[in-house]
């Protein structure tokens, strides 16, 4: 056999070599599109997944502007807290033994802190069970500056903090139904903080940079940082010394009447700056978690009730300002009907029979029929104008939100004794805060004011940025005929009248009691009552407005919830602070011998 034939063919076949030739060419082919498909036709999308891999943007947080008292004492602020975590897989067996001191500095049980660490993995939300490694585990929230310093000297590997904001009301519960407060998402929910969030949120900045492959920011290629620009601050009408006063003595009359609720207003007339207000139920902006939506509720302008005789400052008002009546005219309280064109109109009773009275012993007395007896003089049409322009039946637009108008129906929706009982404050509902405005508007001259309780926006070198000024609303009667309202009132807080408890030695204080019985179950009850007294000093240059409304009060047997027993009494103790606190000389007695004083000096 030849040589040759021995020898094995290395030369494959055709049919082999193509197969291997095109099976190469498709797959180079094949890579080859895909690079193209990646790098030309998704070139954008990749170039940006990569992009936002190295990326590292953070949000710089503005810090939220402070609320202060008209005086600068601090009433909300910001402080830097931190939510403490650790990392289950970062913990080092060495450190074991430290838990018990972080556990006594996060005011934790030692055990929560190895249960935390325990928590190494979980299971992910999909339907496949994917197990995930666990990376932070809260310990505790809101721990202080100081207390973090400490824990981080510990030197625990895997233990470390978050900073944030977080929101603190210095004064606890001190004006928390005017301060309002932030939730946990930081969003303000009611008071000031939700009326003045425009100027104190401020506008948040954000730094964006590169981070390396452990997710750790590379300073060197930060390429944008904007700063953030701190809120504004806000500096309130309210006074913290008088707000603390007002509280207290609410808590006192909590303690000796158990009412439902009460409310305590205290203003400038002139002005219509509102210095305090307060309720009772109240909370703890701080941790309003902790209560129910009721103690939460502004009463003040929420709260509705039948004024009682606290309104009848409109019929007589009226009356005088139409030239109807003057102080000196009689009034005959002792009859029981009244005709009124081809009408007969029943009277309401008196606690006790007047007989024939002049108009200031209407007032002093606080007769229910000589006030209706004024009221139909009045006539339905200008006693609803009047009643309007106190401010009743709308809202004095406070401004923070959970007001109520009111009721107060158009005289077409008028009974048959509405024209008799309005008057003395009956088939009317209001709120503190309307029969605080019309009080103030008599103690004003007259002049309605827009209540106020904000002096002023400014930034943080203390320049005003937005200015809160008095806003006169409207002229609700004459200011002669305020002043003679205002002697009336003088009388009804004299040992005549139905506020003694309400006097203060050395000032003429001008007031009206007020004592409603409540509907229950569509009768009036005569042991539920609200029990309510407004009053202003001093009586002849009006400095100081205050309202105390008692819904309920719980009396010894036989006893009822006369304003004068529960409201006046709170009054006068809240007056008499006050004027120690802002120096309010009393009245001088012989102003002859001040004059000749006064004479003496200049010549002198």
């Amino acid at each position: 056999m030849p040589e040759s034939g021995k020898m094995k063919n290395v030369f494959i076949s055709p049919f082999r070599f193509y197969l291997v030739f095109f099976a190469v060419t498709i797959t180079f082919c094949s890579l080859g599109g895909r690079l193209v498909y990646l790098q030309v036709f998704k070139s954008h999308d990749f170039s940006k997944f990569a992009q936002g891999a190295r990326k590292n943007v953070v949000t710089l947080k503005a810090r939220r502007g402070d609320i202060v008292d008209r005086k600068g004492n601090l009433m909300a602020t910001t402080r830097s807290v931190v939510n403490v975590g650790v990392d289950p897989h970062s913990i080092q067996d060495e450190d074991l033994p430290k838990f018990q001191i972080l556990a006594e500095l996060l005011k934790l049980p030692s055990e929560d802190i190895h249960e935390a660490v325990a928590t190494k993995i979980r299971k992910g939300n999909n339907f496949n069970g994917e197990v995930k490694k666990v990376r932070w585990v809260k310990l505790k929230e809101d721990v202080d500056e100081e207390t973090y310093r400490n824990i981080q000297e510990l030197g625990i590997k895997g233990v470390y903090g978050n900073f944030k904001h977080s929101r603190l009301y210095p004064g606890n519960r001190l004006g928390c139904h005017l301060l309002g407060y932030l939730n946990k998402e930081g969003v303000s929910t009611m008071g000031v903080e939700r009326f003045a969030d425009y100027y104190l949120n401020g506008q948040d900045g954000w730094k964006e940079s590169e981070k390396d492959g452990r997710r750790r920011e590379m300073p060197q290629h930060r390429s944008l940082e904007v700063s953030p620009k701190d809120g504004l601050n806000v500096e309130l009408s309210i006074d913290w010394m008088i707000q603390n006063m007002v509280e207290n003595e609410l808590a006192k009359i909590v303690d000796e009447y158990n009412p439902l609720s009460a409310s305590m207003i205290v203003s400038e007339p002139v002005t219509g700056s509102i210095l305090a207000l307060a309720n009772v139920p109240d909370f703890d902006p701080n941790f309003f978690n902790k209560s129910d939506l009721a103690s939460q509720r502004n009463r003040a302008l929420s709260d509705l009730y039948e004024p009682g005789s606290t309104f009848k400052i409109v019929a007589v008002s009226g009356c005088m300002n139409d030239g109807l009546v003057t102080p000196d005219d009689i009034i005959d309280c002792s009859i029981a009907r009244i005709e009124k064109g081809s009408r007969r109109l029943r009277l309401p009773s008196d606690h006790h029979p007047l007989g024939k009275i002049s108009v200031s012993k209407v007032v002093q007395k606080s007769s229910n029929r000589g006030a209706a007896q004024l009221g139909i003089m009045l006539g339905a049409g200008r006693l609803y104008e009047y009643c309007r322009a106190f401010g009743f039946g709308e809202k004095t637009n406070f401004g923070i939100g959970g007001e109520r108008k009111g009721v107060l129906h158009h005289p077409k929706k008028w009974d048959g004794l509405t024209i008799t009982r309005l008057p003395m404050g009956h088939a009317v509902s209001t709120t503190p805060m309307q029969v605080h405005s019309a009080m103030s508007a008599i103690a004003n001259g007259g002049i309605l004011m827009k209540p106020k309780f904000i002096n002023r926006v400014y930034d943080e070198n203390g320049k005003t940025v937005t200015p809160f000024l008095s806003t006169p609303v409207r002229r609700v009667v004459d200011k002669s005929v305020s002043r003679e309202l205002t002697k009336m009132l003088v009388n009804v807080v004299s040992a005549e009248g139905t506020a003694k408890s309400a006097r203060i030695k050395g000032f003429d204080v001008a007031g009206k009691t007020g004592t409603t019985q409540k509907l229950v179950e569509g009768k009036y009850s005569r042991s539920h009552h609200v029990g309510s007294f407004v009053g202003f000093f001093p009586a002849k240059n009006p400095r100081i407005v205050i309202t105390v409304v008692v819904d309920e009060p719980k009396m010894k047997k036989g006893l009822s919830g006369y304003g004068g027993v529960v409201a006046a009494p709170a009054f006068q103790n809240v007056a008499k602070q006050i004027i120690s606190y802002l120096g309010i000389e009393p009245k001088v007695e012989n102003e002859r011998v001040v004059i000749n004083l006064r004479n003496q000096k200049q010549a002198l």
